[in-house]
């Protein structure tokens, strides 16, 4: 066993003031409960002896603590008679997402009317803010508009729009009418983006003629155009005008089907800013998120009206302790999970949402520093990849701005290195703001691990299971290895409300997926430990895991150690097969500007590993690259990587943002 990238000690330690002051401690209060590790058993795997506890009640006891409101109310919590594999949640229930999230706050005599839902920023510069009052209206004209052209409780529509604030009101206007909101991320090209809409078979899509990217106009238009050509589905497409292009003021003539196209600004300002939301059954589906396959097609996940809203509002009150004066920011675009997660988490309550249109480091580092600065922004959530990306840039372009706003801030993606989370523990939280680092997945549009604000951390932790979710670590067996403080995989030992009903294509390749490898435990493909304090960390996809003569080591374990090196920007680490030790270990590098490849440093890097980890983990082969694969979200696509070196089939390919780095990696070294 490796050397884990945690650390023995805690690090942040919440005050008492701060504890007694979160929502957390308000309900453990309310329902008597001492401590976290109670907390967990109760809202989870239940206490023996205990009928108030579980996750049945558990999830039963938030609709009323949370205020959800059901049209009707539902008949019980769940019917699991056909297994935790297709639980249906809140039988006989019937609710809509967008009366939750926007219609009940723009009512005459509610508070939040003309409280700011939504704070957005162009990259540019130029900002905009919109009233819940404001976007329920611009909701009203968009369900209208659907309604217009054929679109019914059902019906599949097509959001691949840049992010702008008009993509809050496209989504509630969706959820309004029934409609599935098909999120296809902006920065897709023309095959995964037709690859989603052909699969969801989207009658009506919503686009942009483009938006900005590190001060240049990418054209959406063109894309969305050669997409629609490789389907046959698409009858309405919504041009929402960003560049210009309505009123040619931009020099890029973008093509216009009369008889599919229309502009945004023509289609919504002619419709009533009245509509009467439709009452929907409790798993009607309401959104059709797409999760990338190593293989084959993207996976399409179905997602509920209730499931969906319950995990979402439950996470930011709880784990991210929503407050009525919070701003909170979660880089992420709306093809992203994160996306609608932070949108109707927040706005579940009432909360002000801020979106930023373009690239973290445009025009200088400090894009992001700047605008938590300038718009007071008080929860902040982004990717560790991104973060040792800015990490590189200095302390300086963090230090020049007042970050005294923010109180938490958040992470997702993939597993930190310890130096760039106490980097932004203490350069961007002052050391005072707990890091809520969460991990779950599309498959649930939320977490399985998810710190209490309450909680103290050590870095890289992500605390442990969230409320209302099973989760435990196992054996290759099944069977729970987290009292021996060994490595295993994450699994679910129950369902949640926003568990997918199963896949777009299927029952039976949702159930390969998640439910093939252990009988009746969903196998999230992730590699965990428990520590011996009880702090969990997880360490990369399991799949991603290298076995080097029978002991385990996760890649991004050895990524870290790497990055941290003053030549090196990035590494993608891979195992290959050895003779010897049954996998080696093989590293591709990108060096820091101004670095020049050479043995001497390859040979340095090399014992930088064995320092570390272990002799037996020092790379057999580190090879200089320019680049690597990564998605839109940063993350490095090891899987790719790794088809390259073997001579395999590269698979799915879709979710790459520069697939054309693949064919230079086999020559570069």
């Amino acid at each position: 066993m490796s050397t884990p990238p945690m650390t023995d000690d805690v690090v942040h330690e919440p005050d008492p003031e701060f504890i007694d002051s979160t929502n957390v401690a308000a309900f453990m209060d309310s329902y008597g409960i001492d401590d976290y590790e109670e907390l967990i058993a109760r809202t989870g795997p239940g206490l023996e002896g205990e009928p108030d506890s579980g996750v049945e009640w558990f999830w039963d006891e938030l609709v009323d603590y949370l205020d959800i409101e059901f049209d009707k109310p539902y008949e019980q919590v769940r019917d699991n008679t056909e297994g935790p594999q297709f639980t249906q949640w809140y039988p006989g229930g019937r609710l809509n997402i967008a009366h939750n999230t926007l219609d009940r706050h723009a009512t005459v005599d509610n508070p939040h009317r003309n409280r700011v839902a939504c704070i957005w920023e162009g990259e540019p510069g130029e900002t905009r803010e919109y009233t819940f009052h404001e976007l329920h209206r611009e909701a009203n004209r968009v369900a209208n508009a659907l309604e217009e052209r054929g679109i019914e409780t059902g019906d599949t529509v097509g959001l691949y729009m840049p992010m702008v604030p008009e993509v809050v009101s496209i989504l509630y206007g969706c959820f309004k009418v029934g409609a599935i909101a098909v999120p296809i991320f902006s920065g897709f090209g023309v095959d995964a983006t037709a690859t989603r809409i052909d699969d969801s078979e989207c009658s009506m899509l919503f686009t942009g003629d483009g938006f900005y990217r590190r001060g240049d106009p990418v054209f959406l238009k063109e894309t969305a155009d050669k997409a629609i050509e490789q389907t046959e589905f698409v009858e309405h497409c919504l041009v929402y005008d960003r560049l210009g292009s309505a009123n040619q003021s931009t020099e890029h003539e973008i093509a216009f089907d009369e008889s599919r196209d229309e502009w945004w600004h023509d289609a919504i300002a002619e419709q009533s800013s009245e509509y009467d939301t439709k009452s929907l059954p409790a798993d009607q589906e309401s959104m059709l998120l797409y999760s990338s396959g190593t293989t084959g097609k993207p996976k399409g996940i179905v997602h509920t009206h209730a499931g969906i809203l319950m995990q979402c509002a439950k996470e930011i009150y709880f784990g991210f302790d929503h407050k009525p004066a919070d701003r909170f920011f979660w880089v992420s675009d709306i093809g992203w999970m994160m996306g609608p997660w932070m949108l109707l988490g927040n706005h579940t309550f009432g909360g002000t949402v801020f979106i930023y249109e373009g690239a973290p480091d445009y025009p200088e580092p400090n894009r992001f520093w700047s605008m938590i600065d300038r718009h007071n922004l008080t929860v902040f959530g982004i990717s560790p990849t991104a973060i040792r990306a800015l990490r590189k840039h200095g302390d300086h372009w963090v230090d020049n701005h007042d970050l005294s706003s923010l109180r938490l801030l958040g992470s997702t993606g993939e597993p930190w290195d310890p130096e760039s989370w106490q980097w932004f523990y203490e350069q961007v939280g002052g050391g005072e703001a707990p890091i809520i680092n969460i991990s779950g997945g599309t498959e649930i549009c939320g977490c399985f691990l998810m710190p209490m604000p309450t909680q103290p951390l050590k870095p890289c932790t992500l605390g442990g299971p969230g409320l209302g979710m099973d989760v435990d670590i196992v054996d290759e067996a099944g069977n729970s290895i987290t009292d021996d403080h060994e490595r295993g995989y994450l699994v679910a030992r129950d369902s949640c409300p926003s568990v997918t009903k199963s896949l777009w294509s299927g029952d039976e390749r949702y159930l390969d997926e998640y439910w093939s490898t252990w009988d009746d435990l969903w196998d999230h493909g992730d590699w965990a430990q428990q520590d011996e304090d009880g702090f969990w960390f997880l360490h990369g996809r399991a799949d991603d895991a290298l076995n080097v003569a029978g002991r385990k080591i996760g890649p991004a374990e050895i990524e870290g150690v790497l990055t941290d090196h003053e030549a090196v920007n990035q590494a993608a680490t891979i195992g290959v097969p050895d003779e010897t030790t049954g996998t080696a270990v093989v590293v591709y590098v990108v060096c820091e500007n101004g670095v020049d490849p050479s043995d001497e440093l390859r040979g340095e890097l090399r014992e930088v590993v064995g320092e570390k980890h272990g002799k037996p983990f020092r790379p057999r082969e580190i090879r200089f690259v320019e680049g690597l694969p990564k998605t839109q979200s940063g993350k490095i696509v090891r899987r790719a990587i790794a088809a390259v070196h073997t001579g395999q089939e590269l698979g799915d390919l879709s979710s790459i943002e520069n697939p054309e780095l693949l064919e230079t990696l086999a020559d570069q070294s």
